[in-house]
């Protein structure tokens, strides 16, 4: 589930996902978009801080075994920055760096900041789903609007995020995200299912940001 996500999505791939969508939407008010990131940051300014404190705390241990000069212990701590800085070039190692739940904090700020941007909050009924997956992070969110939430239990969306997840790890993009895309269009049109003039107010077609 890492990599790029136009390898990942291709157009024809985006293209089923896109009908995916339409069928979900079809018995309810609900409105779903479905947004594939390849990150969610850069992680830069956690690198840098984690940098700081590796090389403030490295010359106490030296200082307590072994008998190493001033200037010594300073090359010490230049040769580690140096070492992390350029392990941190490569985004993969980069992200290796970062605790686990650091990176699932920034990828459900990065949801809900899409979620507002993307204009999720402004559909008539307050109805808006984002179904958001970062893959460098392996990261799946789902951001609901306040019409949705309402009407549906956290539990429900944590059991559909745990299946996709699940599904994700086996490799199986397009067949995770049709499966996910499904399982929320059933718990909208059983919650809120369409009525006589509900209009479709947001595009089906996946957003993909590489």
């Amino acid at each position: 589930m890492t990599g790029s996500p136009a390898d990942a999505l291709t157009p024809e791939v985006q293209a089923r996902l896109a009908r995916a969508v339409a069928r979900a939407e079809a018995g309810t008010s609900g409105e779903i978009v479905v947004m594939v990131v390849a990150r969610a940051g850069a992680y830069r300014s956690l690198v840098l801080l984690a940098t700081l404190v590796a090389a403030l705390i490295l010359p106490w241990p030296l200082i307590a075994l072994t008998e190493w000069s001033a200037v010594s212990l300073c090359l010490a701590q230049a040769a580690l920055v140096a070492a992390v800085l350029l392990a941190s070039l490569n985004a993969r190692l980069r992200l290796a760096l970062v605790p686990r739940r650091l990176r699932g904090d920034r990828a459900r700020e990065a949801a809900r900041r899409a979620f507002r941007s993307r204009g999720l909050n402004r559909t008539r009924s307050r109805t808006g789903v984002l179904l958001y997956l970062s893959l460098a992070e392996r990261h799946a969110e789902i951001v609901t609007d306040l019409g949705v939430l309402r009407h549906v239990p956290q539990a429900t969306w944590d059991g559909i995020l745990a299946d996709l997840t699940r599904a994700l790890g086996q490799g199986a993009t397009e067949a995770a995200l049709t499966a996910a895309i499904a399982a929320i269009g059933a718990c909208l049109e059983a919650h809120l299912p369409a009525g006589p003039d509900d209009p479709d107010e947001l595009p089906n077609r996946v957003i993909v940001v590489a």
